[in-house]
């Protein structure tokens, strides 16, 4: 254990300094190896593995919540006896990674293509270990409790052989193919971009209706597009098989103009009949619907577009031409020849390149593919079985059943140079392709051959789809793999459940026959505080460290954690931050308050038992039924609702009403009753401190090393448990009466400007001898509380004529207060109350008059209203009363 674990400080600063706390235990923490999983080999494992960040630059807030929420997870199971293993990781980040280094590059007046693939590579492993480096520090800053030992990188070597080895088998079983089909293509980093990459943007645009003649003669057939220049490569029209429109023209041949190619019209349920003309052009190269129609009906696939989005030879006397500068000549061309009906404003969804901005061309392309059906069928067995992944909240489970069903095969080569490099090599000479886990150069049965290797890499989705597994040691079956896999829950947002969830569900039960994980806890994104999506274009965003600098890692992270509902947006305020902040400033006052009043107690004079106050009752039992609570609610990551519960517990109960009434016995002159106090005191405190723990870990720890305790470091503490013994109705009864009491009187006093340093006279009428007795065991509470100079309380206490009165359950309330009460100024008051009351006892009669409502709800229910409907109508007799005396 390291010395700073042994240092006894004495007297804790009056105020909080997080950055001292947190450079300090983290490192503690680290020195200390608490994180790494195996610490306690006969504990039952609970894992996870960490969505990993690419290594593109610094992490945002989405991260932030992202790896706060499976901080928090891991940290309790670590605290409820679990081997807890929470994997940490990183992305290569194939095209982003690769686009940043050429950015890079260009400022320095160079390209890829000038240093070579080998150092080019060599720059982006640099530029990998510098920001991977950046992410470690944005990591400890945040206070994440990963098992650094086993970090993994997904182009490591075991993770590449992992790989590898996923693809030969794949390619073996006939669901990897090389072929043509339509792909995203980025036409100025040139390269096939995964659908993620995407982004869709509203485009003020046009819609152009041609016609194309019949080669008959006989008339012509309207077709619209909003992209002229892939009319060049049309191979047909189509129609619906059942619109009377087109009925006799179907197999006519039509010419297409300019080119004057003959197409034909074809038949296709596809085509929508009623949406505008019913005729659509059909470029079987350039779009993916018209690929999947080609296809169905036997079409040439016409590329006329080269890799860098200029048009070819197949574009005739428009080749060379940039594809826009295409658009306007032949759009002008159609218009010379007559057949460019109109054109109409159209505003549509675009797709852009999300790392070069560029328009996204549908480009018919040589690619790698896997045939994902075959997978895609085994993941809805498992899921209709029962065996599948449980989605939290479970609405999401549609979102994925929906893509696994309509799952299309997967393009996965990437025309880059950073990545792991395609296991395909080509024989030169005969055109054979050899897919191999080892590099066929190197093996004897190779030996002469004219090898080539793929240039292509593969899309950065393929290894990370293997991450819950390859991280863990497949292929090879180590000791990790045995114990940890599959993992227990995956925390990731919304946005990739089918790009990244599904290709991990897809390959886990492909090669390891199980599912990678248990539970998938979907969160939304954080949005900025106009609901506006946070970006560098509209400056918006928000840099979680800047927000750790001026608040703490422990506000920010309460914050993001507690203001999140699963599935649900957040949205980042500044405010909350500081509210976060001023609860971790409440929590440290609280516990200095307490610790000053110890007086040396250490952990073994710590006695809960026997004879103990109303208070110290009440506040054992609302900790043990937040305890238990708050681990329910965190065992269903409803994190927003845990965080209200403790924060109404350490605000409310424990600073506001039980650390109050404490200094009664902390200040007094009964010793028995501060050692008592002081014992229930550091207990209630201690485990107060393990609540909040995996949500401010700093704050906690920094106070937990001050209070007697055992063990070396609240992360390995243990976690609070119910217990029935704590359960004491009796005490909730007697405190509900004291703050019921008390907060009356308060606020009558604020009602007629009465500060609470003015002493008062309190008397106060008990409704039967169970409430008298209770009021009278706790005179003190009341007189101290309410700050008396006389006190009276009994069965028939009688009633002054000039006083503010309260109605409370089980009591009556009577403040004299001659020459600051005003009668009808009171009447009024009470008026309004009884208002008040005469709606609730209405509402609550309306309720058990329905016959509805008393034939469907539970008894206990039923009993609750009743309960309240006599409560109601008791307060509602008793204001009636004391108007009427007013009023005399």
């Amino acid at each position: 254990m390291s010395e700073q674990m042994n240092k006894t400080i004495l007297e804790m600063p009056t105020t909080y300094d997080p950055k001292a706390a947190e450079q300090k235990w983290y490192k503690a923490w680290m020195e200390n190896g608490y994180f790494r999983a195996g610490r306690v080999p006969e504990a039952e494992p609970f894992t996870i593995v960490i969505p990993p960040p690419n290594v593109t630059g610094m992490l945002h807030m989405g991260h932030a919540l992202d790896f706060t929420l499976q901080d928090i997870i891991i940290r309790v199971k670590r605290m409820q006896g679990y081997d807890a293993l929470w994997l940490p990781g990183a992305d290569h980040a194939g095209i982003a990674t690769q686009t940043k280094v050429e950015q890079k590059l260009r400022e320095e007046g160079l390209s890829r293509y000038d240093l070579g693939r080998e150092k080019f590579l060599e720059r982006v492993w640099e530029w990998k270990e510098l920001y991977l480096d950046n992410i470690h520090k944005q990591w400890e800053k945040m206070g994440f409790s990963m098992d650094y030992s086993r970090e993994r990188f997904t182009l490591d070597e075991g993770l590449s052989k992992a790989v590898r080895t996923v693809f030969v088998k794949l390619y073996e079983k006939g669901l990897i193919y090389r072929g043509k089909r339509i792909i995203n293509w980025d036409p100025v980093a040139r390269t096939a971009l995964s659908d993620i990459e995407v982004e869709y943007k509203e485009v003020n645009g046009h819609l152009y209706h041609l016609q194309y003649p019949l080669k008959d003669g006989s008339g012509h057939i309207t077709v619209a597009t909003t992209r002229p220049e892939t009319m060049l490569g049309d191979t047909a029209v189509a129609v619906h098989p059942e619109d009377e429109r087109y009925k006799d023209m179907i197999g006519k041949m039509l010419i297409l103009p300019i080119i004057g190619r003959e197409i034909p019209i074809i038949a296709d349920d596809y085509v929508d009949k009623e949406f505008g003309s019913g005729a659509v052009k059909i470029t079987p190269a350039h779009d993916p619907n018209d690929f999947e129609m080609g296809q169905r009906h036997n079409l040439p696939q016409i590329t006329v577009m080269d890799e860098d989005g200029k048009m070819n030879a197949e574009a005739g006397k428009y080749q060379g031409l940039d594809r826009s500068d295409c658009r306007k000549q032949i759009v002008a061309d159609l218009k010379e020849l007559g057949v460019l009906h109109r054109i109409e404003d159209h505003v549509h969804q675009v797709g852009h390149s999300e790392r070069t901005n560029a328009v996204v061309e549908p480009y018919l392309s040589t690619q790698w593919f896997v045939k994902m059906q075959p997978l895609g069928d085994t993941a809805i067995k498992a899921q209709k079985s029962g065996d599948g992944v449980n989605f939290v909240p479970d609405r999401f489970e549609k979102i994925y059943m929906h893509w696994i069903e309509n799952v299309r095969d997967w393009c996965i080569s990437r025309q880059l140079w950073w990545g792991h490099r395609i296991p395909a090599w080509y024989d030169e000479d005969t055109g054979e392709i050899i897919v191999s886990a080892e590099d066929p150069t190197t093996l004897p049965e190779y030996a002469g051959r004219n090898l080539k290797q793929d240039e292509d890499v593969l899309d950065t989705w393929f290894s990370s789809a293997l991450w819950p597994f390859s991280t863990l040691g497949w292929p090879e079956n180590t000791e990790d793999l045995q114990r940890y896999y599959p993992t227990d829950v995956l925390v990731t947002g919304y946005d990739i459940i089918g790009f990244w969830v599904s290709r991990m569900i897809f390959t886990a039960l492909e090669f390891t026959g199980e599912i990678p994980f248990k539970d998938v806890l979907i969160h939304g994104l954080i949005r900025a505080a106009d609901g506006r999506k946070m970006s560098k274009s509209l400056g918006n965003g928000v840099d979680p460290l800047e927000v750790i600098d001026t608040y703490g890692a422990d506000a920010m992270r309460y914050m993001v954690a507690t203001g999140s509902t699963p599935g649900q947006d957040l949205r980042f305020r500044e405010e909350r931050v500081e509210q976060a902040r001023n609860f971790a400033n409440k929590i440290w006052n609280a516990s200095r308050f307490a610790l000053m009043n110890l007086d040396g107690v250490t952990v073994t004079d710590i006695d809960i038992t026997g004879e103990l106050s109303t208070a110290d009752r009440w506040i054992l039992h609302r900790l043990n039924e937040t305890s238990r609570d708050i681990t329910r609610l965190i065992d269903a990551y409803e994190f927003g609702e845990t965080g209200r519960l403790l924060y109404n517990f350490i605000w409310d109960d424990l600073c506001d009403w039980y650390i109050e009434f404490s200094k009664l016995s902390l200040y007094g002159e009964d010793a028995a009753a501060k050692k008592k106090t002081q014992s229930v005191l550091s207990y209630v405190l201690d485990r107060t401190l393990r609540m909040i723990h995996p949500f401010m870990p700093f704050i906690s720890e920094e106070i937990w090393q001050h209070l007697p305790h055992e063990g070396e470091t609240i992360t390995l503490a243990s976690w609070p448990v119910y217990d029935p013994a704590f359960e004491n109705s009796e005490a909730v009864a007697e405190m509900n009466l004291l703050m019921d009491a008390i907060r009356a009187v308060r606020n009558i006093r604020a009602e007629v400007n009465v500060p609470m340093s003015k002493k008062i006279e309190l008397l106060i009428k008990a409704g039967d001898q169970t409430y008298l007795d209770i009021l009278t065991r706790n005179s003190d509470y009341v007189r101290r509380f309410c700050n008396t100079s006389e006190f009276e309380v009994g069965l028939s206490t009688p009633v002054p004529e000039k006083a503010m009165a309260a109605v409370i359950t089980g009591a009556e309330l009577f403040l004299p207060l001659a020459g600051l009460l005003d009668i009808d100024q009171e009447i009024t008051r009470l008026e309004k109350e009884l208002q008040y009351l005469n709606s609730e006892v209405q509402r609550v009669e309306k309720k058990l008059a329905n016959e509805g409502f008393v034939a469907k709800a539970p008894a206990k229910v039923i009993e609750e209203e009743r309960a309240k409907q006599a409560d109601y109508t008791d307060k509602r007799d008793k204001v009636i009363a004391r108007i009427q005396e007013l009023k005399g």
